[in-house]
């Protein structure tokens, strides 16, 4: 199962974060952007290759000490046709160098127009005799509001290719609780979403004992995170709003079991924009991206203990 994959990368490298690759062209060091429209002009195109170029250039800094990146969808589609093969480069990249890719695309639908979600970016793709990978992520991220209609569908295309997703459970922005922490019957719509997850994830077992079906769970709500891991023993959690957003790692402590599994922690500004915040030279952007990514290793590291799969 997909996620067993992720847990036994986590465990080797004790390191239990994951990169988010949302390159904002402003982001990109003013070399790459410079050279990269030298050579393509100042087009779609061009921005797309400067983001390639920096994309490639974190994942050989961080690829043999964090386990998987996450590169959000909507960067890419910005940029058109050209962003969308910058996507599927980028995945294809870091596949080579050994990390687990989510994608992060929050897809939502029901029926067939998921299914068709579900090949794109989990499944493959019938064309002619041949069947085609259309983009390469190991899991991706969904919303599950509108029930199971939305959510099934994905399913028995993730355990045909060996694939996971996480679903949007209580996500980190400010105003999740407008409608996540509303009740019904007395309880909140996220613990309900949450329990859910734990239902679908059944079809979808693991060997380490958690599912194939994850739950995005924001590390700027400490106390729901809590809640949710007694509540939600079997499921994985995807944990957005560490550092750029303001929690630290005190805060998504309880996200973890006793063998310090249960969650994958991602920092995609603090990362990607280190060299800035370092001061050091744009030149050194991967340089600074690989010691700030050590910096948040140790630090969620020295709250979770060490991880230990069948402990």
């Amino acid at each position: 199962m997909s996620l067993d994959r992720l847990i036994e990368k986590i465990e080797q490298m004790q390191n239990p974060t994951v990169a988010g690759l949302d390159p904002k062209l402003d982001y990109v060091p003013e070399y790459i952007r410079k050279r990269c429209f030298e050579k393509y002009g100042e087009t779609l195109k061009g921005a797309a290759k400067a983001l390639l170029e920096f994309n490639k250039g974190l994942i050989d800094a961080l690829y043999d000490i964090v386990p998987a990146v996450k590169p959000q969808a909507a960067y890419y589609e910005m940029y058109g046709a050209a962003g969308m093969k910058t996507l599927y480069k980028t995945q294809e990249y870091a596949r080579s160098k050994g990390m687990y890719v989510i994608t992060d695309g929050k897809r939502n639908d029901i029926g067939t127009t998921m299914e068709a979600y579900a090949a794109a970016h989990l499944g493959k793709v019938k064309v002619g005799s041949t069947e085609i990978e259309p983009f390469l992520g190991d899991a991706l991220t969904v919303n599950g509001y509108l029930g199971s209609d939305g959510i099934k569908p994905l399913l028995k295309i993730c355990s045909e290719n060996d694939k996971g997703i996480f679903v949007l459970v209580k996500t980190s922005n400010p105003s999740s609780g407008e409608l996540q922490d509303r009740l019904i019957d007395g309880e909140p719509i996220y613990e309900v979403m949450g329990k859910m997850c734990e239902k679908w994830g059944e079809e979808l077992p693991g060997v380490y004992g958690y599912s194939g079906v994850g739950a995005v769970v924001g590390a700027t709500y400490p106390e729901q995170i809590k809640t949710l891991r007694a509540l939600l023993p079997r499921t994985f959690f995807l944990i957005p709003g560490y550092g750029a957003q303001g929690a630290t790692a005190a805060d998504i402590a309880g996200a973890f079991d006793k063998n310090g599994l249960g969650g994958i922690v991602n920092s995609s500004r603090g990362i990607m924009c280190a060299y800035q915040k370092q001061r050091v030279s744009e030149h050194e952007f991967a340089e600074a991206a690989r010691r700030e990514a050590i910096r948040m290793r140790d630090e969620i590291m020295a709250q979770v203990g060490k991880i230990v799969i069948n402990g």
